[in-house]
Parts: structure tokens; C-alpha cells; sequence
């Protein structure tokens, strides 16, 4: 809560530098952070989508299905769901929130990140617990916050569900971004445990990140949640690369 209070400080000093403008340059209402143009260019997540953890597929399936990547490898969450493609702008938001330490534009994120929770598969539910996906201390340290916690507590303001860090990152894992579906699970594999103290013994939880790429690390946490006994984990993202 006292990093959350210096970011708002921040983000104060920063409104009176600088003028409310877009990314591209135009100009924006109050309380936006993209001009009209640039919002219309996010690409919301459609039918047809796998079930499991919301590829989207070209063609005419009408069913749920699962994709052959889900089929053929164990999926610990129940679900993940993305509301948004993580290309363009929202592409550009997101990179700017977390590298250019743009933390103003977590309530944007946030608000693509809320409208994952209209999804069927998450519509219906109620969550006992949020629970953020944790950045190794190192990594949070050099970064200076860990974005899925930022978008966990403004999550947790809108909703019932408390955000609570039961989550921690134990071992520090080289980049995934080059790494195949199987290298990521393998990088991934022990990296997570649940923190001192913790109990989410009988809890429905809802595990929050801000982009899905292949699921390994949702899937690892939530392996990490079920072996302590949660109930049930689902997760949601802002977007799906």
C-alpha cells in the first residue's frame, strides 16, 4: 500500500508536467488515456476461442472446444481468460506500463483486465481470493513493483474479493520470451510456492496477470494453488499475446 501511495504521488506530479494527450498525439478527455481512434484499435478476444485458455481460432466452431495445445499438455487452472489480442496498442499500453514505468496507465489495464470477468467462464462465479502472479524479488526490485499486483488491487476495489500476495517467486528464471510452450513449463517448474502462513485451503481463486502467452506461468501457480488445497483457480489477463 505505501509503494501504491508513492505511485499516486507520481502520477499527481506528472499530470501537472504534462498534458493530457494520447499515445499517437491527439488529445483525450478527462480521466481517458487514449483518444477515440486508438481505443477503437484494441482487438477484443471473440468466438470462436478455446475454452481452456482462450486462443483464438479463425473459422466457424460454434461449440466449446479445447485447443491441441491444451489437449495434449496438463492445464492446472480451470480456465484463462484474456478479453483482449495483445498486439498494437494494447500491445504498446501494456509495454508501457511495465517497462516505461507509465503506472498511470494501470487503470487502463485494469479496465481491460475487468472486462475478462464478463466472460461466461468467470461471469457466474464468485472468488473467496485475488491472487497476483509474484515477480522474483530481484526482478520487482529492478522494475520497482510488480504490475499483476497494481492490477490485483484495483481488480479487488471493484469487486468482493479481497487481493491478497499468497504467492511468491523462489527462483529466479532466465526470460521467457524465447523459450517454446515445454521450455517455459521446465523453466517454470518449482519457480512458485505459497507464501508463510497462507491458507487457501477450500478457496475459489482467481489468479491475475496482466498478459497469457502459452499459460505455463498461470498454469504453475495455480499447480502451486490446488496442491494447497485451493478449490478451484481460475485466471484472467488484460490481454493474450
Amino acid at each position: 500500500m505505501i509503494a501504491l501511495h508513492k505511485f499516486k504521488l507520481l502520477e499527481a506530479a506528472a499530470s501537472l508536467l504534462y498534458p493530457s494527450v494520447c499515445m499517437c498525439g491527439g488529445s483525450i478527455r478527462a480521466g481517458e488515456y487514449l483518444c477515440n481512434q486508438c481505443e477503437a484499435k484494441a482487438v477484443r478476444i471473440l468466438p470462436p476461442f478455446c475454452h481452456k485458455c482462450s486462443e483464438p481460432f479463425e473459422g466457424a466452431i460454434t461449440s466449446a472446444f479445447t485447443c491441441a495445445n491444451c489437449a495434449h499438455r496438463t492445464i492446472h487452472f480451470d480456465a484463462a481468460v484474456a478479453a483482449y489480442r495483445g498486439r498494437g496498442i494494447v500491445r504498446e499500453i501494456i509495454h508501457e506500463f511495465k517497462y516505461g514505468r507509465q503506472i498511470h496507465l494501470r487503470h487502463l489495464v485494469a479496465r481491460w483486465l475487468r472486462a475478462a470477468l464478463d466472460d461466461d467462464r468467470l461471469c457466474a462465479l464468485h472468488f473467496d481470493v485475488i491472487v497476483p502472479v509474484p515477480l522474483h524479488p530481484t526482478r520487482q526490485r529492478e522494475r520497482g513493483f510488480n504490475q499483476a499486483s497494481l492490477l490485483a488491487e484495483l481488480l479487488s476495489a471493484q469487486t468482493s474479493s479481497p487481493a491478497r500476495p499468497f504467492l511468491e517467486r523462489i527462483r529466479y528464471t532466465t526470460t521467457q520470451t524465447a523459450l517454446d510452450r515445454s521450455e517455459r513449463m521446465e523453466n517454470l517448474h518449482n519457480a512458485f510456492r505459497l507464501r508463510k502462513n497462507a491458507d487457501v485451503r477450500g478457496l475459489r481463486v482467481l489468479l491475475i496477470d496482466d498478459v497469457l502467452t502459452t499459460g505455463s506461468t498461470l498454469s504453475e501457480c495455480a499447480r502451486v494453488l490446488k496442491r494447497a488445497g485451493a478449490l478451484s483457480v481460475h485466471a484472467a489477463t488484460a490481454a493474450r499475446a
